[in-house]
């Protein structure tokens, strides 16, 4: 029998969980949310959504906190065991490294987890 794979969403909500947790070491993780962009939408929904802004690539969490020379951290997340990176994901992410933020794939809560506590710590990369 095949072992399943951990969702992506389920990572993420890990991640949000472990934030709400962590909120009292690191205040700041209050401010952290989701980038609602991806998901499934009937083609309506999906035009009305476009005309308001929805960009396909977007990173899926935002810390806007200035930490250190970035301005804020944004993470595209994926499953800790595979997800691909689409181009306009990686345009996205390259674009906001360009003007001062620090965005980064992460596979999975874990190293999601470390990468915003090395943030916070403001450690330069």
């Amino acid at each position: 029998m095949a072992e399943r794979q951990v969702s992506e969403a389920t990572e993420q909500t890990a991640l949000f969980n472990w934030a709400r947790k962590a909120r009292d070491e690191h205040p700041e993780l209050a401010l952290m949310h989701h980038i609602p962009n991806g998901g499934t939408r009937n083609h309506v929904e999906a035009m009305r959504l476009k005309e308001q802004g929805v960009k396909s690539g977007v990173p899926d969490v935002c810390l806007p906190v200035p930490k250190g020379k970035y301005h804020a951290l944004y993470i595209e997340m994926k499953r800790a065991d595979g997800g691909k990176v689409s181009e306009d994901q990686r345009a996205w992410i390259n674009a906001l490294n360009r003007v001062g933020n620090y965005a980064v794939v992460c596979h999975g809560y874990i190293e999601a987890r470390e990468t915003i506590l090395k943030y916070l710590r403001g450690i330069d990369e």
